[in-house]
């Protein structure tokens, strides 16, 4: 049986380490690095961390974030842009299109229900 408390230490190699799609890729060359502390369907949970850039996004989950640090912009498809900063909380619904920029170095902890 999994243990029923989990933590997370940040000062190992992330799981995980990527690039947007390059033909969701509008600006920069961002980097993206994840240390997952649950990765179980339906439900992913962890820390993400990327440098800057813009690329096209479109979610089929559910997702709450908090960032950690940095800045950047998420920006809907209607062109309604909402600023992430440090201590932000956001919830993406799914159906959700537009654009995530990252223009300071951005970490952010989320919960992903698929």
């Amino acid at each position: 049986m999994p243990p029923l408390h989990l933590t997370l230490p940040l000062d190992r190699a992330p799981d995980e380490v990527s690039r947007p799609d390059p033909s969701k890729l509008l600006a920069g060359d961002p980097v993206h690095s994840t240390w997952l502390a649950e990765d179980r369907a339906p439900l992913f949970a962890g820390v993400w961390h990327s440098t800057p850039g813009a690329w096209r996004v479109s979610y089929e989950e559910w997702e709450y974030f908090h960032v950690l640090t940095g800045r950047g912009t998420l920006t809907d498809a209607t062109g309604q842009a909402t600023a992430l900063e440090p201590g932000g909380r956001h919830i993406i619904r799914p159906g959700f299109t537009g654009t995530f920029e990252v223009t300071e170095t951005l970490t952010k902890d989320f919960v992903i229900f698929a």
